[in-house]
């Protein structure tokens, strides 16, 4: 591949002991759900690390895995190392990953006091110190389907897992399970061994004088806390000698855990780590996971290079090549990497929505890279058991069906997508790719659909409509903006298909006072903030009509960016709003309103919060609301809408609640009339997205692909 990349230290090859690295952009470790129930690889496994080796990885540093299997597991397909009957599976993916230049590393761990299937089998779970029992305040978040799955991790008799504090003999017999499991992986071909200490797993839990009570060898200071990190990294380095690289995951910070590791534990760690023979460090951190806000601050952060600040730390206490991971953009990672701030990057979730990024960037395709929209659905997944998905890559965990996108020149069709959200481009791209004669067409004035305002509530969302727009540019695919679809200006138009992804009806549901001047849809709401919506601007003051018409006539209404600023400063939108609706659409938009100032109520007449929200982001959204001062209703019966704010009966109580605007963020429904009038003329016709069944973007993005599969 020629190399136009405007990231040359990415691109830059790099060494880690004695391995050659191709560049210097890394897969960071995922748990996927993947393997097989026996410990073993799966062609689903192989083909999903197999495609992230052909994007031009440099190293792949495989998900975790139980070096004692099935004990010390923390999910139900986790990939073991404790027997040799794993090896040639284990040969099999390496080989995949080796055919196209990268790298691999097995990343080796004992899950400790997190090992799940421990629990529910009834085993033993070996820990430094019996820990302390913690409630997570996640529970109450969570849908009935969801709380089955946390009911199923209780165990064999509902009590939850059974501790058991290893003694110093026991302590010898996992560090060789450890050694044993490096043997397996160098003769399995690996690359590396990558010791996992962080996390909270057994490891990291002797690193952490939380956890760690011990008043023996392997407790009290830093140095005896470290002892078994250090002892197994020596016994590894004994056994397979210094031709065998190994790395070391640490958590450079405890977040939200009283008394955890600190930074200058983690420091006096690394240097032990170094001294005992580690040839890399992967810096991370970790956070008390009962928390729901705690997971986004660690171990998968939210905030944009959450950790490169333990990173630069580690740079300066160590001489042994620095992995720095979490949300690093690659910007910053080229400027860190310039700096010698680190030595590598590692990408999880982009590499989850698009493997091909490494070629991408080496090519300077950059602008072409799908981006991770950070909506926590693929970690999700693994809190319920369930295989890791994207919400906007569908291929992921689909890699194995090679499925062919390719259609001939004899199959190759005309064919019309109706509306430009994310449903309909992503159906648009793929038919494009596939070589079939695509179009377009927008009722809109611009394209985007529902993420437009969902962008302004939660910023990366944007991100998604940019890359399909130039996705469907380099694809030369014609879009036909502030076009009206008919049945009969499709039948004139002739296509041997349509795809129709409309989007939803979003009525708002039949409450008394819907039609009072203060009071706003979804509908409304999105045509009020971009300027688009007649009717709605009417229901303003006439210097709030005025302001938005300079807007409109600016074209500032129809810059994301520059309205998300702009709405920083003025919104038509005043100091207290009720919010009508609790599910995904309300909570952004209450996320959206706090940040802007305003005081928020959201009443959601079901049991649960944001329900088509993510397990993590909704547990974060619902936490920096409540922490912000929102407040947060369920099972509420809306009475009716007054002048004057909000009649409704909540805990058998009725309330009247002042307000000076109303939003009703709920009421979508399918919309179906527009492909039964297109199927009545005979043409064949596709339904996708929200105008089928309203729900998420990975909905609406998995239902695209289905549709053109077919095709």
């Amino acid at each position: 591949m020629k190399n136009n990349t405007k990231h040359p230290f990415l691109a830059a090859s790099g060494s880690i002991g004695s391995l050659k690295l191709k560049n210097r952009m890394v897969m960071a470790a995922m748990g996927s759900n993947f393997a097989g129930k026996d410990g073993k690889t799966t062609e689903q496994l192989e083909a999903y690390y197999e495609e992230r080796a052909r994007g031009g990885l440099g190293l792949i540093i495989l998900e975790t895995s139980a070096v004692s299997w099935p004990a010390g597991a923390s999910m139900p397909f986790m990939l073991g190392y404790s027997k040799d009957e794993f090896i040639p599976h284990l040969q099999s993916l390496t080989a995949r990953i080796h055919k196209h230049g990268a790298k691999v590393a097995a990343q080796l761990n004992h899950s400790g006091k997190i090992a799940q299937e421990d629990t529910i089998a009834g085993r033993p779970i070996p820990v430094p110190s019996i820990p302390k029992s913690e409630r997570s305040d996640m529970f109450g978040l969570l849908t009935q389907d969801e709380i089955m799955n946390f009911i199923k991790a209780g165990g064999p008799d509902g009590k939850g897992p059974r501790y058991h504090e290893l003694t110093t003999d026991e302590i010898q017999i996992e560090i060789q399970h450890f050694v044993e499991a490096a043997i397996r992986a160098k003769k399995s071909n690996f690359d590396a061994v990558e010791i996992h200490a962080g996390h909270g797993y057994l490891i990291s839990s002797f690193l952490s004088p939380a956890v760690n009570k011990r008043t023996d060898e392997y407790g009290g200071s830093v140095e005896n806390r470290a002892r078994l990190l250090v002892e197994i990294i020596s016994a590894i380095k004994k056994e397979l000698t210094d031709d065998f690289p190994i790395l070391v995951r640490l958590d450079a910070n405890e977040y939200r855990i009283d008394g955890g590791i600190v930074p200058e534990d983690f420091l006096v760690t690394a240097r032990l780590a170094e001294q005992a023979g580690a040839d890399a460090l992967d810096v991370s951190a970790y956070g008390n996971t009962s928390k729901g806000i705690a997971f986004t601050e660690a171990p998968l952060v939210h905030e944009p290079g959450g950790f490169l600040k333990f990173a630069q730390m580690a740079k300066q206490a160590v001489s042994i090549p620095i992995i720095a991971v979490g949300r690093i953009e690659l910007n910053v990672g080229e400027q860190g990497l310039k700096n010698h701030d680190f030595d590598f990057v590692a990408m999880g979730r982009k590499i989850l929505a698009d493997p091909m990024l490494p070629n991408k960037v080496l090519s300077g395709q950059e602008h072409l890279i799908r981006p991770c929209i950070y909506c926590y659905v693929c970690v999700s997944q693994i809190f319920i058991n369930q295989p890791m998905m994207c919400a906007v890559n569908s291929q992921l965990g689909n890699e194995h069906l090679h499925e062919n996108i390719i259609c001939s020149d004899a199959n190759r069709k005309k064919i019309l997508v109706i509306g430009a959200g994310p449903s309909g481009m992503e159906a648009a791209r793929l038919l494009a790719l596939k070589g079939h004669e695509v179009e377009i067409w927008e009722r809109d004035r611009d394209i985007g659909g529902t993420v437009r305002i969902a962008a302004l509530a939660y910023g990366p969302n944007g991100r998604l409509i940019t890359y399909l727009a130039n996705a469907l540019k380099n694809l030369k695919v014609k879009i036909k903006t502030s076009t009206t679809a008919t049945a009969q200006n499709i039948a004139e138009y002739k296509p041997d298909h349509v795809i129709v992804a409309v989007g939803a009806n979003r009525d708002a549901p039949e409450i008394q006072g819907k039609e009072l001047r203060h009071v706003f849809d979804g509908e409304q709401l999105r045509g009020l903030l971009f300027g688009s919506d007649a009717t709605a601007i009417k229901k303003l003051s006439l210097f709030q009509q005025l302001i938005i018409k300079i807007g409109t006539a600016s074209q500032l209404l129809r810059n994301i960016t520059v309205l998300t600023l702009l709405s920083k400063v003025w919104m038509p939108l005043s100091k207290n709003i009720i919010i009508i609706g609790g599910d995904l659409v309300g909570l952004e938009l209450a996320e959206f309103l706090i940040e802007r100032g305003r005081s928020v109520k959201v009443l959601e007449p079901s049991v649960s919060l944001g329900k088509n929200l993510s397990i993590v982001r909704r547990s974060r959204v619902v936490h920096l609301l409540r922490e912000h001062g929102a407040e947060l209703l369920t099972q509420v019966n809306i009475r009716e809408i007054t002048k004057d704010g909000v009649l409704y009966e909540h805990a058998e109580e009725v309330h009247l609640d002042q307000a000076d605007q109303v939003i009703i963020a709920m009421g979508a429904n399918p919309n179906l009339s527009l492909s039964n009038a297109i199927k009545a003329q005979g043409i064949p016709t596709s339904t996708i997205g929200d105008c089928t069944s309203v729900g998420y973007i990975h909905g609406a993005i998995a239902e695209a692909r289905e549709a053109v599969l077919d095709l």
